[in-house]
């Protein structure tokens, strides 16, 4: 008896040094990982696997590729998966908090400060608007040859990018993404899927299942409750997480989907907004912390948990409920197909937010669209990192206010 309680001790022991480990390496990921969600990936591979091998590469390989395959944050999502595998469910938690926290708290202090100042026809705020057309312009160009790479992707991404330009609705982006998905099954259902060694996750298919159906319900019910009620809080809650469970593609691609939720209602400025996707490039860690800082803008602090949480709760639900699925996913070409019409949607669902909502509110004469020109150089051709670009377009922003604009 005393024997096995102390192999208790030890195994609890073994459980929190692991546990804190995990907090320590993410949070110092959270702090330091900047350059979006492929530079993320490069991140953990580089701590992960080279210097810790808390995996080999064929677990981290599979595990990017069930990640990229569903809708959400994948970084974030790849994150939660090692903490699972290293110490299960709690683990993963940790994992996610230590990398995500820093930029929440970052942004909702800059969206507090925004409160107190006036952003309308700031110098620098224009100049961050320029800087969300560069950077929009390069996720665009990075996503399109691996997503549309043939003549058929390429047309279902025009026809996306035409039909949400055209058809501005709240549904358009559903509809775009259902119809692509059903185009994509019935066009690449016969593909053949590439065989290869399975992986194994500590977690049963009896709580994949119960978080894929809670993922659901959320999805389905959360909609009925915000028209039941009145209470401000579950529209945000509602509009948050349908954000968080629709975004294939990256991070960038939230963009258009809060944009149509929040600015056409007036609950947050255009200005305000921007301001605040263009600060999110210059923090660390995953771009849906975006949220925080619209939250925080429309309600405060409380806000700013209640829309990280929201629009992260897809994330986990989905990765924890597909975790004990994949090796069955992975091989069924049908589906692989219908993701692979949702992803070509995507690249026309994200050209169509940089021309409707960032091109046409930030270039207003040529010298924006030089200077737009000059950041997308310093991304794409000098390779700088995105928060120089940041501060050198709030600088520039500023500087034009004052020698072009007055």
């Amino acid at each position: 008896m005393e024997l096995r309680n102390v192999e208790l001790q030890k195994g609890r022991q073994g459980r929190i040094k692991r546990l804190l480990e995990i907090g320590m390496v993410s949070t110092r990921l959270g702090l330091t990982s900047f350059g979006g969600p492929i530079a993320h990936l490069g991140y953990f591979h580089e701590e992960y696997v080279r210097r810790r091998k808390w995996l080999n590469e064929q677990q981290y390989a599979e595990l990017v590729a069930l990640c990229q395959f569903l809708p959400g944050p994948a970084s974030s999502q790849v994150g939660i998966g090692i903490g699972v595998m290293r110490a299960g469910l709690l683990g993963g938690m940790v994992s996610f908090l230590g990398f995500t926290l820093p930029s929440v708290i970052a942004l909702m202090i800059f969206a507090l400060i925004v409160q107190q100042v006036s952003v309308e026809g700031a110098g620098w705020l224009h100049g961050l608007k320029l800087v969300a057309v560069a950077i929009v312009a390069q996720a665009i160009l990075g996503m399109a040859p691996k997503l549309t790479p043939d003549l058929k992707r390429k047309a279902i991404a025009l026809l996306a990018m035409t039909a949400v330009l055209l058809w501005q609705t709240v549904y358009t982006q559903l509809i775009v993404i259902a119809v692509a998905g059903l185009i994509g099954y019935i066009v690449y259902r016969q593909q053949a899927v590439a065989s290869a060694e399975g992986i194994h996750f500590p977690i049963s298919r009896k709580i994949g299942a119960t978080c894929l159906l809670l993922f659901f319900a959320l999805l389905a019910l959360l909609p009925v409750l915000r028209e039941l009620t009145s209470l401000h809080w579950v529209a945000m809650v509602d509009r948050f997480y349908r954000a968080g469970s629709l975004v294939f593609g990256g991070g960038h691609v939230v963009l258009p989907l809060l944009e149509r939720e929040f600015v056409p209602t007036g609950q947050l400025s255009e200005q305000a907004f921007l301001a605040g996707y263009g600060a999110t490039q210059a923090v660390p860690g995953p771009l849906f912390t975006f949220a925080a800082y619209l939250g925080t803008v429309m309600e405060g602090w409380s806000g700013g948990i209640i829309a990280t949480v929201a629009i992260f709760l897809p994330a986990f639900l989905l990765v924890l409920g597909a975790l004990p699925f994949w090796n069955d996913l992975r091989h069924n070409a049908a589906i692989q197909g219908a993701f692979m019409g949702v992803n070509a949607a995507v690249v026309g669902i994200l050209i169509a937010a940089w021309y409707d909502l960032i091109w046409t509110s930030s270039i207003r004469q040529p010298i924006d669209f030089a200077f737009a020109a000059i950041l997308f150089s310093m991304l794409v051709f000098w390779k700088l990192p995105p928060w120089m670009v940041v501060i050198t377009g709030a600088g520039g922003g500023w500087l034009l206010s004052l020698i072009i604009y007055t």
